[in-house]
């Protein structure tokens, strides 16, 4: 077995996505007097697995569709290559898809019915990002999975997890990691335009153009930076401005986003997956602190 492969194959450049959110929404429920240790670990873990489940269906059905052909631009993708056959991707696919289903039951009987919900919801949707008779990501709609579940579900649902409510703090955080989650697949579709649509892969980015999927990625970068404001009217707490450190970095990749383009997007895309961390991790500090 071919294990750095595997480990290629989970997309670990993209895999805050799934971490910050975890940590947004635990931090906040911490600062709230809210807080445990299994239920974390649980949540993140699955966390983890439902994202590293979607990218090996997407291996899947990327190779099937013709999308991951020699004329990618992007990272090299194991199925397509022929290093890993689309049947062991699709057993490892379902493999994930059993435990992180086993591990959350854990969280349903901690949390309730609702988290049940919840999870088979993310399950599904991770199949039918790219699976299915009308796969998302080939019908515009993978930008609104993105931000939906690895932002106002991933906050809102670590946050209930650990306090049994909701409230209006825990929404407004939950859209500043779907914003920027939301940009690394808008980075990685406006880097393949060009490629995508002649296989049918009609992405949001495909259908707005270039130009205004960049102007989409400016204004989602510096709206989550102007949500600091509200929540620290919230919270009436200075450290909410921790997260303005990683602004010289979002202001890099916006100069970098309007001129690069193909293979050299890749690094933006490989930044912003950093600009999601090391915002998330400063937020979660200023919850913490």
């Amino acid at each position: 077995m071919n294990f750095r492969a595997w480990i290629e194959a989970t997309r670990p450049k993209t895999l805050p996505a799934s971490i910050v959110p975890v940590l947004m929404g635990s931090s906040l429920a911490y600062s709230l007097g809210y807080f445990r240790w299994d239920l974390f670990a649980i949540t993140i873990i699955c966390s983890i697995l439902i994202q590293i489940t979607t990218n090996f269906f997407n291996e899947v059905y990327d190779f099937k569709k013709g999308a991951d052909s020699n004329n990618r631009v992007g990272p090299k993708r194991q199925v397509a290559s022929g290093v890993i056959s689309p049947k062991s991707m699709m057993i490892a696919s379902l493999a994930l898809t059993l435990i992180t289903f086993i591990l959350g039951l854990y969280l349903v009987y901690s949390s309730g019915f609702i988290i049940l919900i919840v999870g088979i919801l993310s399950l599904v949707f991770a199949f039918l990002y790219t699976g299915g008779p009308y796969p998302l990501a080939y019908n515009g709609l993978g930008y609104l999975f993105v931000f939906v579940f690895f932002g106002l579900v991933a906050v809102n649902g670590t946050f209930y997890v650990q306090t049994g409510e909701l409230n209006f703090l825990s929404i407004v955080l939950s859209i500043i990691p779907g914003l920027l989650s939301a940009n690394i697949l808008n980075v990685n579709n406006i880097r393949d335009i060009e490629t995508d649509h002649l296989v049918g892969k009609i992405t949001l980015s495909y259908k707005l153009g270039k130009e205004i999927a960049i102007i989409m990625y400016i204004i989602s970068t510096l709206f989550s930076f102007l949500l600091i404001i509200p929540i620290y009217l919230i919270t009436e707490n200075l450290f909410a401005f921790l997260p303005l450190i990683s602004l010289p970095l979002a202001i890099q990749l916006i100069i970098h986003i309007r001129k690069k383009s193909g293979r050299e997007l890749n690094s933006v895309l490989a930044k912003t997956g950093g600009l999601l961390f090391i915002y998330g991790i400063l937020s979660s500090l200023s919850f913490l602190i």
